[in-house]
Order: C-alpha cells, then sequence, then structure tokens
C-alpha cells in the first residue's frame, strides 16, 4: 500500500518535463510538400484602402484631380508633375500629403465645355486662374473662397462675354488681364473700384465703354491698359494719384480734350501712348519732368502748337511718334537729335516744315522743307521714318524731287498735271480751228473746179465747131 503513493508522486513529477518535450515536438513545422505553393496573407483589417489619386500615380487632392478630369483636362500624367499639353498647365503646392492646386491655366477648350460649380468650389486653393482661346460659357456661380483665393484672373479670347460685376467679384487680385472678349460695363470704374491690391490692370480690346476712371482705390497700379475700347471724355487729372505707373496705354479710343498737366507728376512713368484718338491742344510742359520715360505715342491725334523743344533735353527717350496731328512752323531739331532714336515719327503734319539748310532731305521726315517765311513749300509726302540707319541713307531721287519742290516753289506735285492737261487741251482746240478753216478752203476749191472745168471743155469745143 505505501508503494502506490510513491509512484504517483514520481509520475506527477516527471508530468511537466513530458509536457515540454512534447510540446516543443508539436512546435517544428512540417515540411511543405513540393507541389504546394504559400496561400497569399490576407490584408489587415484596420489598413485604409489607398485612394483614386494614388493609384493613378498623382500626388493632387483625389477632389481637384475629379475636378480637372469634369473639366476636361488631361489627368494620365500627373498634373503636380511636367505641364500637360495643349498649353494647359498646373502648379501645385508642396502640402502632404496630397498637393493642391495653385495654378491654372485651362487653353484650347472645347466650346461645348461647361464647368461645373462643384468642380470650382473643389479649386478654392488657387491663386491664378487663366482661360486662353476657351470660348466657353461663363461660369455663373463664383463660389466665395475661390473669388477670394485668387490673386491673378487672365482671359484671352475666352468666356464668350463677361459683365463688370462678374469680374469686380475678384477683389483680391493683383493681376487681371481681359482680352479680347466683350465686357458690358458702365466704365472701368465698375470693374476695378473694389480692386484695392491691384498691381497690372488690362482691359483690351473689350469695347468696354465709359469714361477713365477719376477715382483710383489701386494706387499701387504699375500697369494699366486700357487700349482699344469705346472710352470716351477727357483724361482726368486725377490720374496723378498713379504715382508707381510704369506703363500707362490709352490708345485706340474716343478721348477727347488735352493731356492734363498733372501727366508731369508720374514720376515712375516709362512707357505711355494715347495714339488714335481725339485729343487736342498743345503738347503739356509737364511732360519734361518725366525722366524715366522712354517711349511717347501721341500720333493720329489733333496735337497742334509747335513741337516742344524740351524733348531735345530728356536723354531716357527712345521712341517718339508725333505723327498725324497738327503740329505747325518750324521743325526745332537737328540731325543729332534724331539720330538718338530708335524710332521716330512726324509725318503727316501739314502745316509743319524743317529747316533745309540743317536737315537733309533724305532723312524722310515725311515733311515738306520751309520757305524763307517758315512756311510748308508743298504738301508733304504722307511717309513716316525710323530713325535708324535706313533713315540716313542718300537718296537722290527724293531729294532732287525736293531740290525741284523748293526751287520752283508752288508749281510742283499736282500743278504740273493742271499745266500739261491745260496744254493738250489748247492744242486740241487750235487743231479743230485749223482744220475747220482748212476744209472750208478746200471745200471752195472743190466745188470751183467741178463748176469751172465743165464750162472750159463746152467753149473749146464749141470755139472747134
Amino acid at each position: 500500500m505505501e508503494r502506490r503513493p510513491i509512484a504517483l508522486l514520481i509520475l506527477l513529477a516527471l508530468l511537466p518535463f513530458y509536457t515540454w518535450i512534447g510540446g516543443g515536438a508539436a512546435a517544428v513545422p512540417p515540411s511543405p510538400s513540393p507541389k504546394a505553393s504559400p496561400a497569399p496573407s490576407p490584408p489587415a483589417s484596420n489598413a485604409s484602402p489607398r485612394p483614386p489619386s494614388a493609384a493613378q500615380g498623382s500626388t493632387l487632392d483625389p477632389r481637384q484631380l475629379t475636378a480637372l478630369q469634369s473639366m476636361g483636362f488631361p489627368t494620365a500624367t500627373d498634373p503636380c508633375a511636367d505641364p500637360s499639353p495643349h498649353g494647359n498647365a498646373t502648379a501645385c503646392d508642396d502640402d502632404t500629403p496630397f498637393r493642391h492646386l495653385v495654378s491654372l491655366r485651362l487653353a484650347n477648350c472645347s466650346p461645348d465645355l461647361d464647368i461645373p460649380t462643384t468642380a470650382l468650389r473643389a479649386l478654392s486653393t488657387l491663386r491664378s486662374l487663366a482661360f486662353l482661346r476657351c470660348p466657353i460659357p461663363v461660369p455663373r456661380h463664383l463660389p466665395g473662397p475661390l473669388t477670394a483665393s485668387l490673386r491673378s484672373f487672365s482671359c484671352d479670347a475666352s468666356l464668350r462675354h463677361l459683365t463688370g460685376v462678374w469680374l469686380s467679384r475678384f477683389q483680391n487680385l493683383t493681376d487681371l488681364s481681359v482680352v479680347g472678349v466683350p465686357v458690358s460695363a458702365s466704365g472701368p470704374a465698375v470693374i476695378l473700384s473694389q480692386m484695392h491690391h491691384l498691381r497690372s490692370a488690362t482691359i483690351s480690346a473689350t469695347n468696354l465703354s465709359g469714361v477713365v476712371p477719376h477715382h483710383w482705390n489701386a494706387l499701387g497700379l504699375v500697369h494699366l491698359n486700357l487700349s482699344s475700347n469705346l472710352l470716351k471724355g477727357r483724361i482726368p487729372s486725377s490720374i496723378s494719384v498713379l504715382g508707381l505707373i510704369q506703363t500707362l496705354d490709352l490708345s485706340s479710343n474716343a478721348l477727347t480734350g488735352s493731356l492734363p498737366d498733372t501727366i508731369g507728376d508720374l514720376a515712375a512713368l516709362k512707357n505711355a501712348s494715347f495714339a488714335r484718338n481725339s485729343l487736342s491742344g498743345p503738347v503739356p510742359d509737364s511732360i519734361s519732368q518725366l525722366s524715366a520715360l522712354v517711349h511717347l505715342d501721341l500720333s493720329s491725334n489733333q496735337f497742334n502748337g509747335s513741337i516742344p523743344k524740351f524733348l531735345a533735353e530728356m536723354k531716357g527717350l527712345k521712341l517718339l511718334n508725333l505723327e498725324k496731328n497738327n503740329f505747325q512752323g518750324v521743325f526745332p531739331f537737328n540731325a543729332s537729335f534724331l539720330r538718338r532714336f530708335e524710332v521716330f515719327k512726324v509725318g503727316g503734319n501739314n502745316n509743319l516744315c524743317y529747316n533745309h539748310t540743317q536737315l537733309s532731305s533724305s532723312l524722310k521726315l515725311g515733311i515738306a522743307p520751309c520757305d524763307k517765311y517758315g512756311l510748308p513749300v508743298s504738301p508733304p509726302a504722307d511717309r513716316s521714318t525710323r530713325a535708324d540707319s535706313s533713315d540716313y541713307s542718300d537718296d537722290s531721287s527724293d531729294e532732287g524731287s525736293r531740290d525741284r519742290g523748293s526751287n520752283g516753289g508752288s508749281h510742283h506735285g499736282p500743278s504740273k498735271l493742271v499745266l500739261g492737261v491745260a496744254i493738250g487741251l489748247s492744242c486740241f482746240v487750235f487743231l479743230v480751228i485749223f482744220l475747220v478753216c482748212f476744209s472750208k478752203q478746200l471745200f471752195s476749191l472743190i466745188s470751183f473746179t467741178i463748176t469751172v472745168a465743165p464750162f472750159s471743155r463746152i467753149k473749146k469745143r464749141f470755139c472747134r465747131s
């Protein structure tokens, strides 16, 4: 009876050792069969699915990628990488995990393209938006976050028809460019009055009517182009508040009156064009204060008076166009003044002439030489000139005709034609009178011969008989 408890104690002592050996043997994996293939491991249940943009290799926000696709923008490659073909272009920020568009240009769009409001709402990170040759309907609803975010807006031959109210919503713009698309507004002020941060504004070839703004809120304007529109009225003296302006283009409008004297306050002005308007009066002396001026175009207006002599003191001036105005008197400059210019035009001023002792006719200024009274000796040729090497080349035929004009006085040009016609008519009349007189004498002679000759024959026969 005592042996059984001893044997039971021995078995209990050996039981842990037996369990360790059995478990170790069970942990040894069986060798796989050569024909068996390892089963794929299932995905972890807590792993998030990869977004569509990442699946396409794009780093762009998926919502913005979808918005581009809805606008027909090619997204085969990453829009945040190299610029896309066909003139479209994008630029992105460096955000993570997804980047966002900060610049978008749509070019050569299909006329049937209609940009949905949802797409515009997704593009609220844009700071620059441009349309190039996209004759598509104007998006009616502009999300507030997008209009607030934009700093640059450009529309070139796109969006069919715009309104001033629609454009005025971009109040935070620094750069605005609208070219070649009709704009309905009562004047530029409707568009520009709320844009306090503008530095560059171009509204050109838009049939924009109204007047040049009298009040300017964007005092930081550096570039202003309102050319090829229907603006009328005078250029306001308040334009002098644009003290930082470097480029001012008001050409090809219907502006009237004279240039304001306050234009001399635009100390930074480099390029100014007032061409093809109906401006009149003399050139203001205050222009002499524009020491930075390089380009001045006053052509095709009604400016009058003499050409100001202070232009000779403006050493930085390289282009000066005064053609097709009503300037009068003697051209006050010599050839050395003209050689300074890359472009100089003064033709088409019928009451302006040059001193032929100081300037050669080979310069082809397009104005007549002066007589001893300081008046043009003949109607000037309607020609303009570039003050380059070709303008200073000799032209003997032209100089000969000019010399003949100055020697012959007013009997030159069209008067020779009149004289030739008068001489021809006189000769014709004389010939007719001569033929009439000669025909009368000839008729008398013939009549006499016919009458007398038969009578003589009859007399001869009668005498013989």
